[in-house]
């Protein structure tokens, strides 16, 4: 996140500041580390807040106070998880190579199964007794190899895949906090994940419970977290193609089992062949195609800190000017930020400026590959 100190763990009151501004309305991935790149550290963010949403046109803007993250990473370590930072020992390896990584994800684990290599393994819930066969062996086989099953907690693939790789480490990503399991009745899943040397993790807070646009949130950081996404029967529409998706985009090696064309559960990985994923049919399929990957793994141990300088140029106000080149240059189509620097004639630092004043007044839309664009009526 800031690659200028060389702390690998934040201090208590950084840890609160962090969750504070990442938990702030409208301040996501970008907008935080943005945020921290011209104010030198989370705390100096957090003052220039309700400024900067003015200047936006916000009327007001909800800041979470210090004693609700406080009491946030209290109660996550009280049920024996932590809030972690990005960069920290135990926040996932390959996330943090994404576009965007999440600032702080919430685990619960007893071991270092975060900082192993690991697969995503995802399908359809309502998967058939063949599918869940495949996922088991697959699961089970990457798993004697030394490698993390990575999945979503699901009915069908996904409760097959974490079943068969107990004893090897599986992690389970939520899309709600990691206190709202769901499908409710997967909770003693999830306790036998983590009593046997697995994971639980989520971008969400305690007690959040999940709606429907938090799942593909929660499918960025399955593939974000692994070195290849396999996909075992998915219907057209399915949500595992999402994470297919999202896996393409962050440059993962995706993989999918074929299925007959008479099985709409099969529509899914038959397409996403047809479109260049990598055909198998078993765990040493897997393996051939992710083994170049293992060998260019990242080390485990990523300095992390706040920046010391500002490395995006001054901070100041961009004056009316300014802002009113940068807004004239946006539009609803989603465009590179690089264009609207160029097109308004602005300093990055002015123009990052006003994304950040947009963003918080909720006028901005972010999108895959650092493309923005205005919100309709905004």
């Amino acid at each position: 996140m800031g690659d200028g100190a060389t702390r690998n763990r934040l201090t208590d009151a950084q840890r609160t500041a962090w969750l504070r501004l990442i938990r702030t309305d409208n301040v996501g991935p970008v907008t935080f580390r943005s945020l921290l790149n011209h104010y030198g550290s989370a705390e100096a963010a957090l003052d220039a807040l309700p400024e900067l949403a003015r200047r936006g046109g916000a009327a007001r803007l909800r800041v979470v106070s210090a004693a609700e993250a406080e009491d946030e990473i209290a109660a996550t370590r009280r049920i024996g998880g932590d809030v972690v930072a990005h960069g920290e020992a135990a926040y996932p390896r390959e996330l943090r190579t994404i576009e965007a990584p999440p600032p702080m994800v919430s685990v619960l684990t007893r071991t270092d199964v975060l900082t192993r290599a690991a697969v995503a393994l995802v399908g359809s819930r309502n998967a058939s007794a063949a599918g869940r066969t495949m996922a088991e062996r697959i699961a089970r086989g990457l798993g004697e190899h030394g490698l993390v099953i990575a999945s979503g907690l699901a009915r069908g693939i996904d409760a097959a895949a974490h079943a068969a790789s107990l004893s090897t480490g599986t992690v389970a990503v939520l899309a709600g906090g990691l206190d709202q399991i769901y499908p409710p009745e997967h909770g003693p899943l999830l306790e036998r994940i983590v009593a046997q040397g697995g994971a639980a993790i989520s971008e969400m807070k305690l007690g959040w419970s999940p709606r429907a646009q938090d799942f593909p949130r929660r499918n960025r950081l399955i593939s974000g977290m692994s070195v290849a996404v396999v996909i075992i029967e998915a219907a057209r529409r399915s949500g595992s193609l999402h994470t297919a998706r999202f896996g393409a985009e962050q440059g993962r090696e995706v993989l999918a089992v074929p299925g007959s064309p008479l099985d709409p559960r099969a529509e899914g990985c038959n397409h996403l062949i047809r479109e260049g994923a990598t055909l198998i049919t078993c765990t040493d399929d897997v393996l051939a195609a992710i083994r170049p990957l293992l060998d260019r793994l990242p080390d485990s141990q990523t300095p992390l800190g706040e920046p010391r300088g500002d490395d995006e140029g001054s901070a100041g106000d961009p004056g009316e000017s300014g802002r009113a080149a940068v807004l004239t240059a946006l539009g609803p189509t989603p465009v590179a930020v690089d264009l609207i620097i160029r097109h308004s004639g602005q300093p990055a630092a002015a123009v990052m400026i006003v994304l950040i004043e947009l963003e918080l007044a909720g006028r901005l839309e972010r999108h895959p590959g650092g493309l923005v664009s205005l919100l309709p009526g905004r």
